[in-house]
This record gives structure tokens, C-alpha cells and sequence, in this order.
């Protein structure tokens, strides 16, 4: 009798183990699986009305979840949500999600692999998981002057500190009301999808780093000016002809001289001045002499053709293989089929302010699990070297003069020293341009450095644009 009964407790508490087993098994194991099925209508509730995890710039939530009285138990809300859109993105239970709401979306849902133990601790207390709190490097004042710089006009400013990396602003014009894409009437967020996504202005783009990338213009220069020094071939005393065309080999097309500033008073010049005055034919000359995989290398070493997450995807930057001198030569002032983001162009000038030294970009400062423990706090990490500090010095001299001398004037700050340089990408043969602004300051100790375009603007509106909106942000940054 005895034996029996204990053989059938032997079995019953092998059954317990493997139905304890299976369960956590599940739980924890096969929980994402379960969750990605297409069959668990249960997830929807669960995924898009949870207590997700709150996004926040300077100690102010920019995105949170808040109760809500209909089928789901949470609504995600957006605070200054065109401030932010291109940030943030939308969570909608009809189109998914974009921005950082998608980038940090296992952190925000409470399912990353650092909040395992968080996981537990909500299961046994009968408590439903929470997301951590995402904080982001933006300085709230930087970001608000980045919006109203661009206010009635397309186009991204992005601001970083060149020393360690951290974004600390990224605007992008014209903006959306993600709140409008995470309502829970569905009606109404397909009315407002629907809208946004034909818009032909591409308010859901993130001009900083995606959607259509641009020519970058005179600002590819610096890069020119880089590759003539690391060539051996050019020195800060190098005089190069300054023709006002310059015939394009193998072509009827001439190259017209940049028409705006003073290329036209000089028959040569020199690197320095023809950078101050934006002169197109000196550096197209330049890269013909160094050559296309020179260019290419250069521009390699300063971030082109890299796919990059900060955490948010950034579309590569793309400097064309295979071309041929004429090509070359209009690819050098930054047309042809040079494309770039906003962010790649901060990027440049921070290495140049930076000693030659390319920190990686990063919009994330902390993550916070509701328990308040630290899953990650930022910490400056270098990209690579894009120049020697040597060349990295020269061209920095030489951004400060197109400030103090050129036709980037309009950036400067009194009582600081800047560096600038400023560009304009030809937009077919309608007249209308992109306009560029980039540079740092102070440039003796750099402590930011931007990258500012408008778009579809004419010659002049551009110039009127461009380096002023570089001087606010200066102005911004250093007044704080």
C-alpha cells in the first residue's frame, strides 16, 4: 500500500515539474514567438494598450501612456508632438510603428533582454509589465530654436556635440501630430495616415537621416580640401587656377565658376580663398588631379556608404564609383550623384572640429527600468579616424576664415571664433536650390557643430537662410 502511494506522489510531483517546466518554459522562452503570432489577437491589447515605457528630453516626457476607458487600458500620447515627431515617431495599432517608438520598442514594451528579471518580479507580484524610460540626449531649448529656424520651410537642422557624439538637436520640416496615428479610432488614423502619406511635402519623413537624401553642394569641399592635403600633392601655399568655366574632358559642358561671391576677381587662388569664396572650378580641378579613389576614400573615412543607427536607421550617404573626369569633377562640388543626410554632414564637420577624430552619433542618453535601475547610460565611443589632427587643423584655419573672410559671414558670433562653410546643390533647371550650412564653435574648443539645409529655395533666400540659422544655434548652444 505504501509502495503504491508512493509511487503515485513520485508521478504526480513529476507532472507538477513538467507543467511548472512548460510554463516557464513558455513564459519566458516562447513568449516572443506567442506575441509575433498572427492568430493572438490578444497581443494587440497587450502590446498597443500596455503602460510602454516613457520617451523624455530634459526631465519632460515627450511620449507616455496614460490610462484609457476604452477597449485598451493605456493610449500612447505625444506632448509637443511636431517638435518631436521625427524623433519619437507613432505607435498605432493599424500601421505599427516609427522613429524610436520602433528603434527601442523591446526597452519602451518592458521586453528587452535587460529587463528579464523585472519580467519576473511583475509575474509573481501579479503585476502587468512596464516599459523602461527612454531619455534622450536633445536639449529641449537647442530643439525648440532648430523648429523655429525651420518654421514655413522644408528642410533638417541637426546639432551634435563633436567631442563625444550626443545629437543634440535633429529637426525636421514640415512635422506631423503623431498623436493622430496612435488614436484608437481607427477611422480617423487611416483618415490621418491617408493624408500624411500623400502629402507631397513628406511631413512623415525624418529629413535628418532618411527619406530622400540630398546633394550636399559646396559643403563636399571640405572633403576635397582634405584629400588635396592627404594627397602630398597641395599644401596651404598650393595656388591653383581659377578659370570662371572650366571645360569638362571629353565634353561640350563647361563648369561654371560658383557666381555669388568673389571667384570672379582672382584668375588663381589659393585652397583657403577658393574655400572662403566657394570657387567651383579650383576644386574640380583638384579632384581630377588626386583622382576618383582618392575622392572615394576620403569620403569613405568620413562616413560615406556606412549604414548607421543612432538608434534610429540612418540612410547611407553615397559618393558614386565608377565615374568618368567630367563626372568626377561635378561630384567634387557635391552634384552629380553625391547624396547625403543632414546628419553625415554634422558628422564631417564634428571630425574636423574633433582633431581628425569621428565620434559616433547617439540620441539616447539613459534607459531606466521601472525598478529605476540603470539598462544603459551613454558613454562617448569614436568612430574612427577620418583625418590626420594635422589636416584636421588646416582645414579647421580654413572654415574659420570662410566665417571671418567668406561668403559664410553671416554665421559669425561676436566675441567667437567659428568655423563655417556653406553650400548650394542645383535642383534641376527650375533655379531653385538646396541650401547648406555647416561649421562648429568655438572652433578653438569646439562644443557643437551643425548641419543646416533648406530646400527648394532660390540663391539668395538661401544665403539669407543658411548661415544665420547657423550663428542662433551657436548663439543657442553657447548662451546656455
Amino acid at each position: 500500500m505504501n509502495k503504491a502511494i508512493r509511487r503515485l506522489w513520485i508521478a504526480s510531483a513529476c507532472v507538477f515539474v513538467l507543467l511548472l517546466g512548460a510554463l516557464t518554459y513558455i513564459q519566458f522562452f516562447e513568449s516572443k514567438t506567442l506575441m509575433a503570432n498572427q492568430w493572438n489577437s490578444r497581443t494587440l491589447y497587450d502590446s498597443y494598450g500596455s503602460q510602454r515605457g516613457s520617451i523624455v528630453v530634459g526631465g519632460t516626457e515627450i511620449a507616455s501612456s496614460v490610462p484609457s476607458n476604452d477597449g485598451y487600458d493605456y493610449q500612447r500620447v505625444y506632448s509637443q508632438p511636431e517638435l518631436y515627431a521625427g524623433l519619437t515617431g507613432y505607435f498605432s495599432s493599424i500601421y505599427g510603428s516609427s522613429g524610436l517608438e520602433s528603434a527601442m520598442n523591446d526597452e519602451l514594451s518592458g521586453n528587452g533582454d535587460e529587463q528579464f528579471y523585472d519580467r519576473i518580479a511583475q509575474m509573481f507580484s501579479g503585476g502587468k509589465t512596464t516599459g523602461a524610460t527612454v531619455e534622450l540626449t536633445i536639449d529641449p531649448a537647442i530643439q525648440q530654436t532648430a523648429a523655429e529656424l525651420l518654421d514655413g520651410h522644408k528642410g533638417s537642422i541637426v546639432a551634435m556635440n563633436p567631442k563625444t557624439g550626443e545629437i543634440l538637436a535633429m529637426a525636421s520640416s514640415p512635422s506631423y501630430d503623431p498623436n493622430e496615428l496612435s488614436s484608437h479610432d481607427n477611422g480617423a488614423v487611416i483618415d490621418a495616415y491617408s493624408r500624411l502619406n500623400s502629402d507631397p511635402d513628406n511631413p512623415l519623413y525624418n529629413r535628418a537621416i532618411a527619406g530622400n537624401t540630398y546633394s550636399p553642394g559646396s559643403t563636399f569641399k571640405i572633403i576635397d580640401a582634405v584629400a588635396a592635403l592627404e594627397s602630398g600633392k597641395y599644401n596651404a601655399d598650393s595656388v591653383i587656377d581659377n578659370p570662371q568655366e572650366l571645360q569638362l574632358p571629353n565634353t561640350t559642358t563647361k563648369l561654371p565658376n560658383y557666381v555669388n561671391g568673389q571667384c570672379s576677381t582672382r584668375t588663381q587662388a589659393t585652397i583657403e580663398w577658393a574655400l572662403a569664396q566657394s570657387c567651383n572650378t579650383p576644386f574640380a580641378q583638384i579632384a581630377m588631379d588626386v583622382g576618383q579613389d582618392k575622392i572615394a576614400q576620403t569620403a569613405k573615412n568620413f562616413g560615406y556608404g556606412e549604414d548607421l543607427s543612432i538608434p534610429l536607421s540612418v540612410s547611407p550617404s553615397v559618393f558614386p564609383a565608377d565615374m568618368s573626369q567630367d563626372q568626377l569633377a561635378l561630384a567634387s562640388i557635391g552634384q552629380y550623384d553625391v547624396k547625403t543626410t543632414p546628419l553625415q554632414v554634422a558628422m564631417m564637420s564634428s571630425a574636423i572640429a574633433n582633431d581628425g577624430k569621428q565620434m559616433k552619433p547617439n540620441l539616447v542618453k539613459s534607459v531606466k527600468s521601472r525598478s529605476l535601475s540603470s539598462l544603459y547610460e551613454f558613454s562617448p565611443s569614436e568612430l574612427r579616424t577620418s583625418t590626420s589632427a594635422d589636416v584636421a587643423s588646416q582645414v579647421k584655419d580654413w572654415m574659420v576664415n570662410d566665417v571671418d573672410n567668406g561668403i559664410a559671414s553671416g554665421a559669425a558670433v561676436n566675441g567667437v571664433k567659428v568655423a563655417g562653410k556653406t553650400g548650394t546643390a542645383e535642383i534641376g533647371s527650375t533655379g531653385s536650390n538646396n541650401a547648406w550650412f555647416t561649421g562648429f564653435a568655438p572652433a578653438d574648443d569646439p562644443q557643437v557643430a551643425v548641419a543646416v539645409v533648406y530646400e527648394d529655395v532660390d540663391a539668395v533666400t538661401g544665403a539669407s537662410l543658411t548661415s544665420p540659422a547657423g550663428k542662433a544655434l551657436f548663439e543657442a548652444v553657447l548662451n546656455k
